[in-house]
Protein backbone atom coordinates (compact mmCIF):
# COMPACT_ATOMS: atom_id res chain seq x y z
CA UNK A 1 0.00 0.00 0.00
CA UNK A 2 1.44 3.43 -0.92
CA UNK A 3 0.27 5.23 2.23
CA UNK A 4 1.52 8.56 0.44
CA UNK A 5 -0.70 8.30 -2.26
CA UNK A 6 -3.76 7.23 -0.24
CA UNK A 7 -3.15 10.68 2.17
CA UNK A 8 -2.33 12.89 -0.08
CA UNK A 9 -5.75 13.79 -1.27
CA UNK A 10 -6.88 13.96 2.31
CA UNK A 11 -3.85 16.34 3.35
CA UNK A 12 -4.54 18.55 0.37
CA UNK A 13 -8.04 18.87 1.37
CA UNK A 14 -7.55 19.47 4.87
CA UNK A 15 -5.09 22.58 3.69
CA UNK A 16 -7.50 24.08 1.60
CA UNK A 17 -10.48 23.17 3.39
CA UNK A 18 -9.45 24.07 7.51
CA UNK A 19 -12.56 22.67 9.36
CA UNK A 20 -12.91 19.36 7.15
CA UNK A 21 -10.55 18.15 9.10
CA UNK A 22 -12.53 17.77 12.47
CA UNK A 23 -14.26 14.64 13.23
CA UNK A 24 -16.26 13.20 16.17
CA UNK A 25 -15.98 9.27 17.60
CA UNK A 26 -18.48 7.78 19.32
CA UNK A 27 -18.91 5.45 21.61
CA UNK A 28 -21.72 3.89 23.46
CA UNK A 29 -22.36 1.40 26.68
CA UNK A 30 -25.36 -0.38 27.40
CA UNK A 31 -26.53 -2.62 30.38
CA UNK A 32 -26.57 -6.21 30.03
CA UNK A 33 -28.01 -8.70 32.51
CA UNK A 34 -25.75 -8.49 35.22
CA UNK A 35 -24.47 -4.99 36.74
CA UNK A 36 -20.87 -6.62 36.01
CA UNK A 37 -20.84 -6.48 32.11
CA UNK A 38 -22.03 -4.12 29.00
CA UNK A 39 -21.62 -4.05 25.90
CA UNK A 40 -19.56 -0.91 23.82
CA UNK A 41 -20.70 0.00 20.31
CA UNK A 42 -18.17 2.23 18.57
CA UNK A 43 -20.50 2.53 15.19
CA UNK A 44 -18.56 -0.06 13.63
CA UNK A 45 -17.79 -2.41 16.30
CA UNK A 46 -19.67 -4.04 19.33
CA UNK A 47 -17.27 -5.01 21.81
CA UNK A 48 -18.36 -6.79 24.91
CA UNK A 49 -17.10 -5.50 28.83
CA UNK A 50 -17.25 -6.43 32.42
CA UNK A 51 -15.45 -5.67 35.43
CA UNK A 52 -12.25 -7.25 36.38
CA UNK A 53 -12.17 -10.00 38.80
CA UNK A 54 -10.35 -8.31 41.57
CA UNK A 55 -13.64 -5.67 41.58
CA UNK A 56 -16.42 -8.77 41.30
CA UNK A 57 -16.31 -9.28 37.11
CA UNK A 58 -15.82 -13.00 36.32
CA UNK A 59 -12.62 -12.09 34.59
CA UNK A 60 -13.90 -13.96 31.63
CA UNK A 61 -14.25 -10.68 29.59
CA UNK A 62 -11.82 -7.66 28.94
CA UNK A 63 -12.30 -4.43 31.56
CA UNK A 64 -11.89 -0.60 30.84
CA UNK A 65 -8.82 -0.74 32.02
CA UNK A 66 -8.09 -3.53 29.43
CA UNK A 67 -9.66 -1.57 26.16
CA UNK A 68 -7.89 1.65 27.34
CA UNK A 69 -4.26 -0.10 27.27
CA UNK A 70 -5.66 -1.85 24.53
CA UNK A 71 -6.48 1.64 22.57
CA UNK A 72 -2.92 2.42 23.31
CA UNK A 73 -1.33 -0.48 22.20
CA UNK A 74 -3.50 -0.03 18.95
CA UNK A 75 -3.33 3.40 18.01
CA UNK A 76 0.46 3.09 18.65
CA UNK A 77 1.24 0.07 16.80
CA UNK A 78 -0.68 1.58 13.79
CA UNK A 79 1.11 5.08 13.85
CA UNK A 80 4.53 3.79 14.09
CA UNK A 81 3.53 1.16 11.00
CA UNK A 82 2.50 4.41 8.71
CA UNK A 83 5.22 6.93 9.87
CA UNK A 84 7.96 3.68 8.89
CA UNK A 85 6.25 3.20 6.36
CA UNK A 86 6.03 7.61 5.63
CA UNK A 87 9.75 7.72 6.23
CA UNK A 88 10.74 4.39 3.86
CA UNK A 89 12.41 2.65 6.89
CA UNK A 90 11.73 -0.99 6.13
CA UNK A 91 10.85 -3.14 8.95
CA UNK A 92 11.02 -6.71 9.77
CA UNK A 93 8.30 -6.58 12.66
CA UNK A 94 6.91 -3.80 14.86
CA UNK A 95 4.88 -5.01 17.86
CA UNK A 96 3.65 -2.63 20.39
CA UNK A 97 3.80 -3.90 24.51
CA UNK A 98 1.35 -1.97 26.78
CA UNK A 99 1.09 -2.70 30.73
CA UNK A 100 -0.39 -0.61 33.44
CA UNK A 101 -0.40 -0.87 36.92
CA UNK A 102 -3.10 0.51 38.82
CA UNK A 103 -4.24 -0.50 43.02
CA UNK A 104 -7.70 -1.94 42.76
CA UNK A 105 -8.07 -0.55 46.75
CA UNK A 106 -8.92 2.69 45.44
CA UNK A 107 -11.72 1.67 42.56
CA UNK A 108 -13.65 -0.31 45.58
CA UNK A 109 -13.02 2.62 48.24
CA UNK A 110 -11.11 0.37 50.75
CA UNK A 111 -8.65 3.41 50.76
CA UNK A 112 -8.93 7.02 50.48
CA UNK A 113 -5.56 7.82 50.18
CA UNK A 114 -5.30 5.31 47.05
CA UNK A 115 -5.60 6.63 43.66
CA UNK A 116 -8.46 5.17 41.31
CA UNK A 117 -7.20 5.14 37.84
CA UNK A 118 -3.77 3.71 36.32
CA UNK A 119 -0.64 4.77 38.16
CA UNK A 120 1.40 4.07 35.33
CA UNK A 121 1.68 3.11 32.06
CA UNK A 122 4.45 1.48 30.40
CA UNK A 123 4.90 1.30 26.38
CA UNK A 124 7.37 -0.81 24.80
CA UNK A 125 7.80 -0.54 20.86
CA UNK A 126 9.82 -4.07 19.54
CA UNK A 127 10.81 -2.82 16.11
CA UNK A 128 13.20 -5.05 14.00
CA UNK A 129 14.64 -2.57 11.22
CA UNK A 130 18.07 -4.03 10.48
CA UNK A 131 18.67 -1.53 7.76
CA UNK A 132 17.57 1.52 9.45
CA UNK A 133 20.25 4.10 11.11
CA UNK A 134 20.14 5.27 14.66
CA UNK A 135 19.06 8.76 12.97
CA UNK A 136 16.07 7.09 11.64
CA UNK A 137 15.02 4.64 14.15
CA UNK A 138 15.45 8.04 16.62
CA UNK A 139 13.07 9.43 14.06
CA UNK A 140 10.58 7.24 14.19
CA UNK A 141 10.17 7.18 17.76
CA UNK A 142 9.85 10.84 18.06
CA UNK A 143 7.23 11.36 15.35
CA UNK A 144 5.20 7.86 16.39
CA UNK A 145 4.94 9.86 19.86
CA UNK A 146 4.06 12.88 18.43
CA UNK A 147 1.34 11.61 16.03
CA UNK A 148 -0.08 8.78 18.35
CA UNK A 149 -3.39 10.10 18.85
CA UNK A 150 -4.44 8.08 22.35
CA UNK A 151 -0.68 8.57 23.82
CA UNK A 152 -1.29 11.92 22.92
CA UNK A 153 -4.39 11.85 24.83
CA UNK A 154 -3.27 10.35 27.75
CA UNK A 155 -0.21 11.98 27.93
CA UNK A 156 -2.02 15.67 27.67
CA UNK A 157 -5.49 14.78 28.81
CA UNK A 158 -8.22 16.78 27.19
CA UNK A 159 -10.83 18.59 28.98
CA UNK A 160 -13.53 16.20 30.10
CA UNK A 161 -17.18 17.27 30.01
CA UNK A 162 -19.54 14.73 32.35
CA UNK A 163 -23.48 15.00 31.26
CA UNK A 164 -26.15 13.31 33.88
CA UNK A 165 -29.61 13.45 31.85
Amino acid sequence: MDLRSVQKPLKEKYRSEPGSSRITLRARASEEDTPISCSVDIGRAVYQAEAHAGVGGTGGGACSGDLLLGALAACAQVTCQMVAGAMGIETERIEVEVEGDLDLAGTLGVSKDVPVGFERIRTRFHVAAPEATEEQLDGLRRKTEQYCVVLQTLSRPPELVTEWV
